[in-house]
């Protein structure tokens, strides 16, 4: 059976746009800090947003270090294949935590549901505590975001430029 060439061209062209690039809407550059027992890094950088997906790259010496890719159900890292985001705390940061805390982390927003949320001017304020599992405090405030959990000997920071 031939393919007529206008729906092989209809085909190539729908194939090709799968493959183009993400459109993000939203791009600040930032000091990222990732400390965690499996990875360290803390350097300049870029996080890019749009309303479902982000993106974090972290830069040394104009070279890109990590690159961090979050959707809706993985997580991607340069160094480690895209797995769910489960898997992905269990391996980095902590199997306790709820699947969005990273990408929550990074955008600014709430965790836990928004557990013992203290607003406090431009910002608010966490702390979560589970025995023996996790004791969190994070902090965003204006353009700072910093999160610490002093159990697993975790602490992400972002200062947006």
């Amino acid at each position: 059976m031939r393919l007529k060439p206008f729906y092989l061209a209809v085909i190539v062209i729908l194939g090709l746009a799968g493959c183009s690039s993400k459109e993000y809407i939203k791009q600040n550059s930032a000091f990222i800090l990732f400390n965690t027992p499996a990875f360290k890094f803390a350097d300049m950088g870029f996080i890019y947003e749009n309303g479902e997906e982000m993106k974090v790259e972290i830069y040394g010496s104009g070279q890109a270090l990590m690159v961090l890719e979050i959707t809706q159900n993985k997580i991607c890292m340069s160094s480690l294949e895209c797995m769910p985001k489960s898997y992905f705390n269990k391996e980095v940061l902590n199997e306790a935590y709820p699947d969005e805390t990273l990408e929550n982390i990074l955008r600014g927003r709430p965790l836990f549901g928004g557990l013992n949320l203290l607003k406090k001017g431009n910002g608010f304020t966490q702390t979560i505590t589970n025995k023996e599992k996790y004791e969190i405090e994070y902090r965003v405030f204006n353009n700072d975001i910093t999160f610490r959990d002093t159990i697993n000997n975790i602490k992400i920071s972002v200062k947006k430029q």
